[in-house]
């Protein structure tokens, strides 16, 4: 037989959440979003004091957690009706909370299939484009000298900003031409993580 699982402090069940994650970028943007959801539901405290609060309510009255998730997810599709949100970051706000439950032990007495159903489909993607080069060049005016070299590597590799965390010199390998000048680079993004890869910079 298993041992059945216990939060055993308030802050517990908000460093299972954080375990459960691998991303930088999702580590700082899961437990603000919870935080949006518990402060939906008008618990008090701070997000350890509001975490360990959902908890208790949630092995008391597991169905509380269903009705309100629903209510939640109607929220955020009237916010998105009147713009204040895009469709597609509603998902966005449902993974942390889904997460939070599984990583604590208590998923199991939601039904997910019927609370992600009236899930907006929303779009892929952002309605986002390139920077045009006067753009780019309004950015590296900027006073501030750092901001030059992370415009210029993410314009030139194509990562997010929050790949630049992570980034050290020996993640950097030089490539050089025939006469042995410096043309380009090789860059490792995510090094170290599931999601490691590898792009190019000039």
């Amino acid at each position: 037989m298993s041992p059945s699982y216990e939060v055993t402090t308030e802050q517990d069940s908000i460093l299972n959440l954080i375990y459960g994650l691998k991303s930088a970028d999702a580590k700082r943007q899961y437990p603000r979003r919870l935080k949006a959801f518990l402060d939906f539901l008008k618990l008090e405290g701070d997000l350890e004091e509001q975490a360990h609060d959902f908890m208790t309510k949630a092995k008391v009255n597991p169905q509380w957690i269903h009705d309100n998730l629903i209510r939640f997810i109607l929220f955020q599709i009237e916010r998105a009706k009147q713009a204040e949100v895009a469709e597609c970051t509603i998902t966005n706000y449902y993974k942390p909370i889904k997460l939070f439950c599984v990583m604590n032990g208590i998923a199991q007495s939601i039904n997910w299939k019927v609370v992600s159903r009236g899930l907006p489909l929303g779009r892929d993607a952002a309605n986002d484009r390139a920077p045009t080069i006067d753009e780019i060049r309004k950015l590296v005016e900027y006073l501030n000298r750092r901001i030059r070299p992370i415009v210029y590597t993410m314009c030139s590799s194509g990562i997010r900003i929050d790949a630049l965390d992570d980034l050290k010199w020996k993640h950097v390998t030089p490539l050089t031409n025939e006469k042995g000048e410096v043309v380009a680079a090789k860059k490792i993004v995510y090094p170290g993580d599931r999601e490691q890869y590898y792009t190019f910079i000039t």
